[in-house]
């Protein structure tokens, strides 16, 4: 396709095929292709990934409980119900639902549940801190237990704890705990969270997706500084950004495979580099992305980030600059825009 007809498209699912065929029967509430993949995948990092996704298309739909009906014993389904349960409860709680604070007791005891049916999956306990940042005054013990660090905060180490004993590193689980220190944060300082990622960064072995999460920060911060459009800003091209869209590229996008990346991870480590006039190092990124992109984090770069089709073009934009430093090597340091 010549690069002006490319047009890219979400896609939850991303290059993962056997997800997409899942999601496509279940958004017309059949269950039993969810069922069969989740059987069939082979560890906890790939099945967080899926039930995560599968969990998001299954809360406006009664599958779930369609399945459990069918299949009372499926300890899969329990999983999943919990799963559905939480982002029920924390779409309720965004939207300050009536209800909400019912919808979050279900969605507990329902990954308690979860928890004592399938003791070695990291999912309920990874549930378990989605729902952690609904407890904005950290009420609950579990949620302002003592850090195991310096320069961190008091929170659900405990349920973080968990899901590294059954899968170390655990993608969703660090991003869960990321949310609770916005959550707790209260749209304030952004330092508890830099000191959070650069602290589970710095621990992380090579080939982990925890090295793009200083990336994730920085966007926020940008979010919150109401960032606009420029020619050449600043805020991606300082030692540090540099730095860490460096660490991002070398120690994990490197070091892994389409199916076992995050299509978001993806799409925040291409938009570290072309921030960062790194234009002709994103080329292989965008490349990796294939026909796919998120419109997170491309809509903040834009003038209009609410305006349909503003994502596309500011990600369209960056994908033909840094596709073009590729074939034109030696000019990668020119401005962006």
């Amino acid at each position: 396709m010549a690069a002006a007809d490319f047009r890219p498209v979400y896609h939850p699912a991303g290059h993962d095929h056997d997800l997409r065929g899942a999601v496509q029967d279940l958004r017309t509430g059949r269950w039993v292709s969810m069922r069969n993949l989740l059987e069939s995948t082979p560890d906890w990092a790939l099945w967080t990934q899926r039930t995560q996704v599968l969990g998001t298309v299954a809360a406006g739909s009664d599958a779930v409980r369609a399945w459990q009906a069918e299949e009372p014993r499926s300890v899969a389904a329990a999983v999943m119900h919990a799963r559905v349960t939480v982002e029920r409860a924390v779409r309720a709680h965004r939207e300050q639902r009536s209800g909400a604070a019912e919808l979050w007791r279900d969605a507990w005891e329902g990954c308690r549940a979860a928890a004592h049916l399938s003791p070695a999956d990291p999912v309920p306990w990874v549930c378990l801190l989605a729902l952690s940042q609904l407890d904005e005054g950290q009420q609950m013990e579990e949620h302002r237990m003592a850090p195991p660090g310096p320069m961190l905060f008091p929170g659900p180490w405990g349920l973080l704890a968990e899901s590294d004993r059954r899968d170390p590193h655990n993608r969703e689980a660090y991003h869960r705990m990321l949310q609770f220190v916005y959550a707790r944060q209260a749209g304030g300082s952004l330092s508890a969270a830099v000191n959070f990622v650069q602290w589970a960064a710095s621990s992380a072995p090579e080939g982990s997706a925890l090295h793009v999460l200083p990336l994730y920060v920085r966007v926020e911060r940008y979010r919150r500084e109401n960032g606009s459009e420029k020619a050449l800003d600043l805020h991606w091209v300082t030692e540090d950004g540099e730095r860490d869209a460096q660490r991002a590229l070398d120690l994990w996008f490197g070091r892994t495979q389409d199916i076992a990346r995050s299509l978001l991870d993806v799409n925040y480590l291409a938009h570290a580099l072309w921030g960062a006039l790194r234009f002709a190092d994103a080329a292989p990124v965008f490349r990796a992305l294939g026909p796919y992109f998120t419109p997170v984090p491309w809509s903040y770069r834009s003038r209009t980030p609410a305006a349909a089709g503003a994502a596309e073009d500011v990600f369209l934009r960056a994908r033909g600059r840094c596709l073009n430093a590729e074939r034109k090597p030696g000019r990668r340091r020119k401005r962006s825009g």
